[in-house]
């Protein structure tokens, strides 16, 4: 016998529920092997685990339903338990939804490249996505990590970046180790923020399930049963980025991004992405996605000034 409790917080209970209570009606009926409870925010479950995890992606598809269609009747959510009608089509994959933040913003890929990551990811274990900055190479591997973990395609999230110096020395930098690190790290952490309750990604770090850590915590893992990240792959070296691939173990995702006209090691040469790109790009199970200005997606001043960055002929040495 198994206990869980479960946290609502993508959205308002009441309307999880149901007039009087007629949406948990339904589905309880729906699982009767479970013993359902509900107090407040939260629903305490009792039975085996197949059933739990059944409970939970059925859940999932309920909460998916309302952000996408606003709307959450009694015959919707008895569609969407048994899989019958109109709503089993209305499927978040179909309008090419990954996930729904916890504010409930829609997470899909937007333009003609993002769309294509996701293509090779359903078709490859390995993917490299390459490109400048804020085409959203990471923020969309971030998302597929997301929904592979809800969807219990893998049982956690390993995302890494290397610790590599951009202007300043760790060494000089105050606090312990930890605090000398967080800064490189942070944006993983403000991408999982959007993604997921703060409570339940705070579970998710303190029980092991999501870790974020730098490159060199990686050597001598065998990660199975994982979707793994490598951010900012520009500023690994030949060998820290062979070491990373050789972590790939059973059932594992790996993808790995980096933009090449941001390498912050001492000598651009060192740089381990060029080699890997060009060595492994043809081999069965690894594919390479290349994205461009036309993807990036943040302020439109940063397509100018990457644009113009290109153009010019200012270049640090080597």
């Amino acid at each position: 016998m198994t206990e869980k409790e479960i946290y609502i917080e993508e959205i308002d209970p009441g309307i999880l529920f149901g007039v009087h209570n007629a949406n948990m009606t339904l589905i309880r009926e729906a699982f009767p092997m479970l013993k359902i409870m509900t107090r407040g925010n939260v629903i305490k479950i009792l039975g085996d685990k197949y059933n739990i995890e059944a409970f939970e992606q059925k859940l999932a598809a309920i909460i998916d339903y309302f952000h996408q269609f606003h709307s959450l009747s009694k015959d919707e959510v008895d569609e969407i338990l048994f899989a019958t009608g109109r709503t089993s089509l209305k499927t978040s994959e179909s309008n090419g939804v990954l996930i729904y933040s916890h504010s409930g913003k829609a997470i899909k890929a937007r333009t003609v490249n993002q769309h294509k990551f996701l293509k090779e990811y359903d078709k490859n274990d390995l993917i490299f996505a390459v490109g400048p900055a804020g085409t959203g190479k990471t923020y969309t591997a971030i998302a597929l990590a997301v929904k592979a973990l809800r969807d219990k395609h893998v049982k956690r999230l390993i995302l890494t970046r290397p610790a590599v110096e951009a202007g300043e020395k760790l060494g000089f930098l105050p606090g312990d180790m930890k605090e000398k690190l967080d800064p490189y790290l942070q944006p993983l952490y403000d991408a999982l923020h959007d993604m997921m309750p703060m409570k339940r990604l705070t579970t998710y770090l303190e029980d092991g399930t999501v870790q974020i850590a730098p490159l060199a915590f990686m050597r001598g893992r065998t990660l199975d049963n994982a979707f793994v990240i490598l951010d900012e792959a520009q500023n690994a070296t030949v060998n820290q980025l062979k070491m990373f691939l050789t972590r790939m173990g059973r059932d594992a995702k790996f993808i790995v991004t980096g933009d090449l006209t941001q390498i912050d090691l001492p000598r651009k040469s060192q740089s381990g992405l060029p080699f890997a790109l060009k060595l492994l790009r043809n081999i069965d199970g690894i594919s390479v996605v290349e994205f461009d200005q036309r993807d990036i997606i943040r302020h439109p001043l940063v397509k100018q000034i990457v644009d113009a960055y290109d153009k010019s002929d200012i270049h640090e040495n080597d």
